[in-house]
């Protein structure tokens, strides 16, 4: 593909063999939104890499990210912690482990937890 500046200064098309360029949502990965009951998540302590800080780590979510910033919402407000969501896992600060894992069975997740 080739491209030429305008006078405006915009990008402007001169050639073009296949498609288009800029086609964000074919190259998005779809991530089918689970039931809860379909679920299989692992809940585990970590402290690696977070400066001997404990955070609570759950993962094998298969939702999509809004509904994974609204499960992260509530067990942030359940444990009175912060916590971050990337890729796929929730990280809420401190070791709630045994909380988390009461609140996702009761929301009809199958839950466990790992490690030591």
């Amino acid at each position: 593909m080739a491209s030429k500046r305008n006078s405006s200064g915009k990008k402007r098309i001169a050639y073009q063999e296949f498609g288009t360029v800029n086609n964000d949502e074919a190259l998005e990965r779809a991530v089918p939104d689970l039931p809860p009951a379909q679920q299989d998540l692992r809940i585990q302590a970590s402290r690696k890499g977070r400066k001997g800080k404990t955070v609570t780590v759950v993962t094998g979510f298969q939702h999509q990210p809004e509904t994974l910033s609204k499960l992260l919402k509530k067990l942030k407000t359940q444990c009175g912690s912060g916590g971050t969501a990337k890729d796929n896992t929730l990280e809420v600060q401190g070791d709630h482990r045994q909380k988390i894992l009461e609140l996702l069975t009761a929301w009809g997740y199958n839950a466990k937890i790992s490690g030591g």
